[in-house]
């Protein structure tokens, strides 16, 4: 009965905190009415009611085929979620006032199409925790899913500019009026496949050949495989022409490399491979062009946005990158309020640049109080990879967690020209299937690892072996095959 009490306790706790989301969508695209119609219509709450009981829906699943999971992710997730899709519904507003068009049905434009998206994510999300019942089983496809990842990662280098490429990066595949990131599937191959090659490779990589400014070294002989996902990432930029995806790949192997062997000088030689080689190509992209000179002029433009020459140039310059800061800076600490601002003035403000239109919508303080959201979701997702029994179970945990959490800042730091601009799009809030689809995959994947984290050990052993009999039925069946 305890334990009964234990998973309903934490799914109906699940279930207020998503409700407390829901509500506070709702209020966000009420103030969105109240700013551009000068009045809340009878109808506000309808985009926030629809896609609650998308929410609704996946809870119920998790309700019953992972009742020990974190209580917390979905809720979070879907606020994130929420907050897009009603944001992207505003610039749907603000686009048909302004060329005196009716309002957009509740399923038309971007909002709606992010609606439909954010459905059969969802569904994803429920197949995958209906199906995979144990995260183990995957191990079982690791060296498959490596190859499905590398092969992913690669395509849209070997396809022509002209359906891959977008501002720049080749990262795309676009066949008519469909496109599809597929890097963003990539990414949960690559985890899988990672984890499971660190589990059965852990011990001869935590060896160490010597010890300076006292860490210790692993042995040469071992770089080969941090040497080949270099060499790899290193092929994402110069092909595909984006530091960003680039930075996600290598990142992810080094981290849960260091979390596998707890060795923080694999940290020290990922970060001298990886800021040694973008040096490289950045000097490489100065004096011969040719494949590196994408990278070349994303360098200079962030270098100098505000320059004249940077901010004029016909193709590939900063005006988009300008227009950000810009947008940032007039939110300033509290922003205009929803609905009250101008993001439409940023160039891709519904794909790469939704954090500078939200941020000048809802100031310093919103953005910090969504990046403190996105922080907890990382952090949930780190505390299932240190409860979890087993070792592949916690790489894949902490390599997921990394992942969301890594993105994130490549995004923000793109936007506020901390890095470089990339061509990586916000988990959950920027428009489009792809990045949301893999995104809550992602999810489902922690909560099924959460699940098992949590729950109990003997419970887990009765999902394998089925319940255990009591001691009295066990003398008695002893009894009974030692009877002559």
């Amino acid at each position: 009965m305890s334990r009964i009490r234990q998973w309903k306790t934490r799914r109906n706790a699940e279930l207020g905190l998503l409700a407390f989301a829901m509500l506070l969508v709702a209020a966000f695209g009420a103030t969105v009415e109240a700013n551009q119609f000068d009045e809340i219509r009878p109808n506000f709450w309808v985009p926030a009611a629809l896609i609650g009981i998308l929410f609704l829906g996946l809870h119920v699943v998790v309700r019953f085929t992972a009742p020990f999971a974190d209580p917390v992710l979905l809720p979070a997730v879907a606020l994130i979620n929420g907050i897009g899709v009603a944001f992207l519904r505003r610039l749907d507003i603000a686009r048909a006032i302004a060329n005196d068009e009716p309002v957009p049905g509740f399923f038309a434009e971007t909002g709606g199409r992010q609606l439909a998206w954010t459905l059969l994510s969802l569904i994803l999300a429920a197949v995958l925790l209906l199906l995979l019942r144990d995260h183990k089983v995957i191990s079982r496809y690791a060296y498959t899913l490596g190859l499905v990842g590398i092969v992913l990662m690669m395509i849209p280098a070997v396809l022509p500019g002209s359906i891959s490429e977008v501002n720049g990066a080749k990262l795309w595949i676009r066949l008519g009026s469909v496109s599809i990131q597929p890097g963003e599937f990539a990414k949960l191959a690559l985890v899988s496949f990672f984890a499971y090659y660190l589990v059965r490779k852990r011990e001869v990589l935590s060896l160490a050949s010597h010890r300076f400014l006292g860490i210790d070294f692993p042995r040469g002989r071992d770089l080969g495989p941090v040497i080949t996902v270099w060499l790899f990432s290193l092929l994402v930029l110069v092909f595909e022409k984006d530091l960003g995806t680039a930075l996600l790949y290598f990142g992810l192997f080094v981290v849960t490399l260091y979390v596998a062997t707890e060795r923080s000088s694999w940290l020290i030689i990922g970060l001298v491979l990886f800021f040694g080689g973008v040096y490289v190509a950045y000097l490489l992209g100065s004096a011969i062009g040719g494949p590196f000179a994408n990278f070349y002029d994303r360098a200079e433009l962030w270098l100098d946005p505000f320059s004249q020459e940077n901010y004029t140039r016909e193709s590939g310059n900063s005006y988009q990158l300008v227009q950000g800061l810009l947008g940032l800076g007039t939110g300033g600490l509290f922003g205009t309020g929803p609905g009250a601002g101008s993001p439409g003035k940023v160039p891709e403000v519904r794909t790469d640049f939704i954090f500078a239109g939200l941020g000048e919508e809802i100031g310093l303080f919103g953005l910090a109080a969504l990046l403190v959201i996105y922080l907890l979701i990382v952090e949930r997702g780190l505390h299932a990879a240190l409860a979890v029994r087993d070792s592949f179970g916690k790489l894949v945990a902490g390599g997921l967690a990394f992942t969301l959490g890594l993105q994130v800042f490549v995004i923000l730091g793109g936007i506020t020209g901390l890095i470089p601009l990339t061509g990586q799009t916000t988990p959950f809030l920027s428009a489009g299937g792809s990045s949301l689809m893999a995104n809550w995959l992602l999810i489902a994947m922690l909560l099924r690892i959460s699940d098992a984290a949590r729950r109990p050990a003997n419970s887990i052993a009765e999902r394998i072996s089925g319940p255990k009999k009591a001691p009295t039925q066990l003398h008695g069946a002893m009894t009974e095959v030692i009877k002559p």
